[in-house]
């Protein structure tokens, strides 16, 4: 049967009724396909941006004073970092403090900057020093204050977009009520002394590098497994195996001078650079030094699903 509607009148019909036509959907069949290269938010960019982020925001003005770290690749609107994950910069001078509130996303920090602050996780206090990881699982109510005498910047990586793509998100801010009694601080908190000794005494995994996994250190599980957390050792003049991957990771530098090369792109980097990897696209990573990365990965909630694919060489 012909119709006697014009394109635009049929369009406009099923636009009114909340119709799309499968045939006119290019990713209905065909999703987007891992052919870019790392996104890269260089320390040399982002610093002069912590430092106008300070003279413009407070704690006491925001929730935090974060600058989220934004897919380049993403539509206009868009705020997650990759796929599922979500990082920003907290940036917190001396005195301030960042009230208490819970959410179920998953959150970690990872200290690139100062010492002397305190994170309250529940009824529990964690230290946070340079390279230092402290951990928010869900629901946890969480507080952060400065005790120190410089500015403290911190990697902050949520879950969020996983949350929000299966409509499980919430927030409640403070006052912390039902409140938990203190645990072991030591499901919390991971200093980097500890996981660089615990990296070093790794042999090396299936691509050349030494992967050291954060774990509870009473149980061997991690504590947050749907942000799975690596330390990860490269050594100089040494190109790990390509990886192929379904997992999205983000990146940032501890220690050392590199690069890594995903799909179609090269990420040169150094101390406190950020960066993110796509999945599927070959990932391979070369130190110039010795150098320590901290990796953060969607991988276990794939693994779990029964989604992951780890592809090797």
């Amino acid at each position: 049967m012909t119709s006697t509607l014009s394109h635009e009148e049929i369009q406009a019909g099923w636009r009114d009724a909340h119709v799309r036509p499968l045939w006119e959907i290019a990713q209905a069949h065909a999703p987007d396909p891992a052919a870019g290269g790392p996104a890269g938010w260089p320390w040399r960019t982002l610093e002069p941006l912590v430092a106008r982020a300070i003279s413009l925001a407070s704690p006491a003005s925001a929730e935090r004073r974060v600058l989220s770290l934004i897919d380049p690749a993403g539509k206009p609107g868009d705020f997650q970092t990759i796929t599922n994950l979500n990082a920003g910069l907290q940036i917190l001078l001396p005195g301030e403090s960042a009230r208490p509130h819970r959410h179920s996303p998953d959150a970690l920090r990872f200290v690139l900057q100062g010492g002397g602050a305190v994170t309250k996780v529940d009824g529990t206090l964690a230290a946070m020093e340079f390279g230092d990881l402290v951990l928010t699982p869900g629901w946890c109510w969480h507080e952060h204050w400065h005790e120190g005498t410089a500015p403290m910047v911190w990697l902050d990586v949520l879950n969020v977009h996983a949350h929000l793509n299966m409509g499980t998100f919430s927030f409640e801010p403070g006052p912390p009520h039902d409140v938990p009694p203190p645990v072991d601080v030591a499901a919390f908190r991971y200093p980097l002394a500890a996981a660089k000794r615990a990296v070093d005494a790794t042999a090396p995994g299936r691509d050349g590098a030494r992967w050291f996994r954060y774990v509870n250190p009473a149980t061997g599980e991690p504590v947050m497994p749907f942000l799975d957390s690596y330390l990860v050792r490269l050594e100089p003049g040494q190109t790990t195996l390509p990886l192929r991957t379904s997992a999205h990771s983000i990146c940032t530098v501890v220690e050392g001078r590199g690069s890594t090369t995903a799909g179609n792109g090269t990420f040169a980097w150094e101390p406190r650079d950020i960066f993110s990897l796509p999945h599927r696209a070959p990932i391979t990573h070369c130190a110039a030094e010795p150098a320590y990365l901290f990796v953060v990965t969607d991988r276990e909630i794939l693994r779990r699903l029964d989604l992951l694919t780890e592809d090797y060489g």
